[in-house]
């Protein structure tokens, strides 16, 4: 071996005068570039373009999160004008009972003013609910009452609005390594507003006018955020505008506003949605009452309303919208507004990962972690009270309710949103998931508005203990129900549920291009 390479360097030393000299690493593959839209230039389009649509969602996260910081005031009685306690429930609730109208219409609006109008009229609508809040009745109680509920059914409006554009927006412009991170942006939102409404109204404790008009100053810069966003080259190329298309998809996966596409990947993409909207519109749509009977169909929309059922029975958004009563009740010792505060904090905090960790886990084992951990919270609060070993406990409460949203992010409150879009087959997503929803937020207008009667007909104690046992059943209702979709395409999905078998798809390289063609209803 010495021999060799004493050669070789006589050899390379020879001719030249220099020394040869072994290069290593040649046999290494050589790096490709990133394919379109997976580029540093359109993540960060992508990116910037959901966020910009996403701004505005943070009214709904606020809307919800508005009773914790504004019935003290609007309760107190030496106000001149104030709310009795039936008024002060149907303030908290009445804007879940408008959500399900305001989604109706998301539905009917993103198809016929396309995805950024929508986000458009959203905030525009958003804009005038808080200026009805701001501006109510300083001498007439009657006036004043109505007034404030307008304000919270347009808000409710407002709600429902913001439940698919941003979602189907950052579906239809990102790729499929962004797209999960990007729709998860909606939920972060959300979470961002409910924890920006709870410092506000920890910083502002005796003036709801002031908190409403601060409100109305951020959905204003929101609007003016949806401006100069891209609209969607799906919705261009569903109204036949090909050439603003074209510019809208080289705009997103990272190259030049074109009139042509000169990328053949690119190309192809575009090619493959134009041929999916062409069968779409030849073929012959089933009515979507009918095709309840079929399994695929029924089965997941039963499981996702009793899934969005116990989101709501295990207390979830009562403790949303009556953290600072709830706190106190429950004996914290600390200031109830800051505790709404952490509360806030630990479900923005706790969202952000939602995408990762549902991968990760899958959606059962996080279902029942959530649930399990869900009804130890709930029990332990009931407890602090009677038990005399955990009154001991210094911050008990604090702990139980913090952990209680900590865990319910992490499965139960995430869970019902995140599925909708993976159980429902294509042809029937859009009215089933607008009907789940709707049941969804009557079952907790329902909650919301009985909750002070429940609390004084049987007492907080007991109220954690129901919000406990409910949490119990959740867990046996995902343990022997809930299907499992980590890593499983959408067509897998539709055909467990219509033949009763969990099956793997026989060529996975073609997964993508099967779920873009909207299937057939069966004959």
């Amino acid at each position: 071996m010495e021999d060799q390479q004493e050669n070789l360097r006589q050899n390379g030393n020879q001719g030249n005068g220099k020394q040869a000299r072994i290069v290593s690493g040649l046999d290494r593959p050589l790096k490709t570039p990133p394919p379109p839209g997976e580029q540093g230039t359109a993540v960060r389009r992508q990116v910037a373009a959901v966020i910009l649509a996403n701004i505005g969602v943070f009214s709904t996260g606020m809307t919800l999160a508005l009773p914790t910081a504004t019935l003290h005031q609007l309760k107190d009685t030496t106000e001149p004008v104030h709310l009795s306690d039936t008024q002060a429930s149907w303030f908290a609730s009445v804007n879940a009972l408008s959500a399900p109208l305001g989604g109706l219409l998301s539905g009917f609006l993103l198809d016929k003013i396309g995805r950024k109008r929508s986000l458009i009229l959203l905030n525009v609508q958003t804009i005038l609910a808080w200026i009805l809040l701001a501006t109510p009745s300083s001498t007439d109680s009657q006036a004043f009452f109505w007034q404030l509920i307008a304000s919270r059914f347009l808000l409710g409006v407002g709600m429902g609005l913001a439940s698919a554009p941003p979602g189907v927006y950052a579906a239809e412009i990102s790729v499929p390594k962004t797209r999960g991170s990007l729709i998860l942006g909606t939920s972060i939102s959300v979470a961002g507003g409910i924890t920006i409404l709870y410092a506000i109204g920890y910083c502002i404790r005796d003036d709801f006018r002031l908190i409403a008009l601060i409100c109305c100053g951020y959905q204003l810069v929101a609007l003016l955020c949806v401006l100069p966003l891209q609209e969607s080259h799906c919705w261009l190329l569903s109204k036949k505008r090909v050439t603003e298309a074209k510019r809208s998809l080289n705009y997103f996966r990272g190259y030049n506003k074109s009139d042509d596409i000169t990328h053949p990947q690119v190309l192809e993409e575009f090619q493959v949605l134009q041929k999916s909207l062409q069968q779409r519109d030849a073929e012959v749509k089933e009515s979507f009452w009918k095709s309840l009977k079929q399994p695929e169909v029924h089965k997941p929309l039963l499981i996702l309303m009793s899934l969005f059922a116990f989101q709501q029975l295990t207390g979830i958004f009562v403790v949303i919208v009556y953290a600072v009563q709830i706190s106190s009740d429950a004996g914290i010792q600390i200031d109830p507004f800051m505790c709404a505060v952490l509360i806030g904090l630990a479900r923005l905090v706790t969202t952000c990962p939602m995408g990762y960790i549902l991968e990760r886990w899958g959606r059962r084992r996080a279902g029942i972690i959530s649930t399990l951990g869900m009804a130890a919270c709930m029990l332990l609060l009931a407890g602090h009270s009677r038990v005399e070993f955990l009154t001991g406990i210094p911050y008990l409460p604090v702990v139980c309710i913090v952990g209680f949203i900590v865990l319910s992010t992490l499965g139960l409150y995430t869970l019902p949103f995140f599925m909708i879009s993976e159980l429902f087959p294509q042809r029937v997503r859009g009215p089933a998931s607008g009907l789940t929803v709707a049941v969804g937020m009557f079952i907790s207008f329902v909650c919301l508005k009985t909750f002070p009667d429940l609390k004084e007909a049987i007492g907080m104690p007991n109220c954690f203990v129901f919000f406990g046992v409910m949490a119990l059943l959740a867990l046996v209702f995902v343990y022997w129900a809930l299907p499992e979709t980590r890593r499983r395409t959408l067509l897998e999905i539709e055909e467990q549920f219509r033949t009763g078998r969990s099956r793997k798809s026989p060529n996975q390289a073609d997964v993508e291009m099967q779920e873009v063609f909207v299937r057939k209803p069966e004959q």
